[in-house]
């Protein structure tokens, strides 16, 4: 006679562990796999290794030939700073999915399940590209409904959400039906992810601002999931609809999605979820990030292809009228249309006339969403009609090549090719559009052109970077600086910088500068300039903690002697 089978029951120690930093030492012996993949580096705990590879973009909820993910190996090995890595990467470890419930079942002791679950509750994280759209559909009020109905099963099993509903509202142009339900979406949204959609707004589609599907076996869930998926890059479906999934997918043409899912129906096929049957009734989902696709598949790819449309059939009218004041009326010499890049709205800038889409800029920015809440109507897919003209906004004080590359921005998240000279205008066009995220990809672009500058150039991108709170490059800045001190004190225009400077006050709360940049004033951790360089020097010198003060002392009193011989500069000018 078998023994009778144990009940299951949470593990109450489970609630009371708490993780120090002595706990992320590994629980096996590290060994080093300079050119090992993703998995080995989580299997050996190669933190160095699997940092470079996560650098690299590797996809982080890949399988291997056995159908595991690197997150599985860490966790079996127990090694929890690998572990950490990878699920600030975005690997998935919710406890009701294929790959997550495997890292939980294979987890070496509790604090490797204690670590699993304070990441159980959190999303993969998404771009701020893929972030701001995101918003944007669940801004809308017949989507943040389904959600909201999602946050209710989510609470009643025990599973982590997508998020809660959005208080952004922008208005969408089109609504599917679903067995009576509503999908609210964009067109270009759509239309750039699958070519079904694309062919049906240039046809059947194109002046409707509903549809409505008879099939009874339309997923409403399955679709809601796909449309979802093709603003987020993030797809969070219940394991139960992705058959009905692929089968949407399969009419979508979204082809790579559905390689995917039909090798994920397999996995899940054979999942081992027996151990818990008897008493999980709880639905299991399947996360999918974009990353698992490729390239070309993916958000950025696909707005880039409508960007490069609308580039294209954008135009230069030197003979436009300049008075562009009235934002919610058509402009009547602006007859810009018979395309097929879906544009609704468009921004001129010096004597160019650029085609763009409101539903990105407004997503992007919380300039171009107060301009735009203005504006009456979506007016997507419908510029092939005769007579008919787009709305205008005019921007000022802004070069054609430098809206080029903030639109860039806005549509992929990236910046290739920027011209270094280019910098600083859109630093200055970040702050005025607020759209922050620009300044860090600048700077990304800008750092290999400043490993070559002379001193000169560096201490003017040192002012400009503190001006505008670019902490990437304020930080390189100093660091060559400090680094370098006596070759920077020999150039007359790092003394004659010092001039304009606050002198170091050994407090930061003394600062008497103020940024002057619009959002500049964001880095709250952002000092007096002299003061963080005395810091970075200190550290350079490696002086001795006692000899700080002495040291600190001797900074400064090098400070006034090149800030003299500023001034004598400086007046010999004159």
């Amino acid at each position: 006679m078998s023994r009778p089978r144990p009940s299951w029951s949470v593990d109450p120690d489970l609630d009371n562990i708490d993780l120090e930093p002595e706990d992320f030492a590994a629980s096996l012996p590290i060994k080093k796999v300079p050119a090992g993949d993703v998995f080995e580096a989580s299997r050996a705990g190669d933190v160095d290794r699997l940092r470079y590879l996560l650098e690299s973009e590797v996809n982080v909820n890949a399988r291997d030939q056995w159908d595991s993910v690197a997150l599985y190996y860490a966790c079996l090995a127990g090694h929890l700073d690998a572990a950490r890595m990878l699920l600030e990467s975005g690997a998935i470890c919710s406890e009701h999915t294929f790959d997550g419930d495997r890292c939980h079942y294979a987890a070496l002791n509790l604090k490797v399940r204690k670590l699993l679950k304070a990441f159980e509750a959190r999303p993969p994280p998404l771009g701020p590209l893929q972030g701001a759209l995101r918003e944007t559909f669940l801004g809308c009020a017949a989507n943040q409904s389904y959600n909201e109905e999602l946050e209710v099963q989510f609470q009643n099993s025990g599973l982590s959400s997508n998020g809660g509903p959005s208080s952004y509202h922008f208005p969408p142009d089109l609504a599917f039906y679903v067995q009576g339900r509503p999908i609210e979406a964009h067109r270009i949204i759509l239309s750039a992810r699958s070519p079904f959609f694309k062919k049906k707004f240039e046809s059947d589609w194109k002046d409707r601002t509903e549809v409505r599907f008879s099939r009874e076996k339309l997923s409403y869930p399955a679709l809601y999931g796909l449309i979802h998926f093709f603003y987020s890059d993030r797809l969070d479906i219940a394991v139960e609809d992705m058959e009905d999934l692929v089968r949407i997918c399969k009419v979508c043409k979204c082809e790579a999605l559905q390689r995917v899912l039909e090798k994920e129906l397999i996995h899940q096929k054979y999942a081992e979820y027996k151990a818990l049957r008897d008493v999980d009734n709880s639905q299991k989902r399947f996360i999918l990030q974009g990353l698992s696709l490729p390239e070309e598949d993916r958000l950025p790819a696909a707005l880039h292809r409508v960007l490069q449309t609308s580039l294209e059939n954008s135009t230069q009218e030197p003979n436009l009228e300049n008075d562009v004041s009235k934002l919610g009326s058509c402009v009547g010499a602006m007859k810009i249309g018979g395309s097929d890049d879906l544009a609704d709205v468009c921004i001129k800038v010096d004597k160019k006339v650029f085609r763009c889409h409101q539903v990105v800029l407004a997503a992007r920015s919380e300039y171009f969403k107060a301009r735009l809440s203005r504006m009456k109507d979506f007016l997507e897919g419908r510029n092939g009609l005769l007579n008919y003209t787009l709305p205008c906004l005019e921007e000022h004080d802004l070069s054609m090549e430098a809206f080029e590359k903030i639109i860039e921005f806005m549509y992929t998240d990236g910046l290739k090719n920027m011209d270094p000279d280019q910098a600083e205008e859109l630093f200055d066009a970040a702050s005025r559009y607020l759209l922050f995220p620009l300044k860090r990809a600048v700077a990304d672009a800008l750092m290999p052109h400043l490993e070559m500058v002379p001193p000169a150039e560096l201490c003017h991108w040192l002012i400009l970077s503190d001006m505008y709170g670019v902490v990437k490059i304020r930080e390189y800045c100093l660091d060559v600086i400090a680094c370098n001190f006596e070759t920077f004190a020999d150039t007359p225009e790092f003394r004659a910088m010092l001039l304009t400077l606050p002198p170091p006050s050994g407090d930061s709360s003394l600062r008497t500068t103020v940024p002057s940049a619009p959002g500049a004033g964001m880095n709250t951790d952002q000092g007096n300039l002299l003061d963080d360089l005395r810091e970075k020097w200190l550290e350079a010198e490696a002086a001795e903690l006692d000899q700080r003060d002495e040291s600190a002392l001797q900074f400064d009193n090098r400070l006034e002697m090149l800030m003299v011989i500023a001034e004598k500069e400086n007046s010999a000018t004159f």
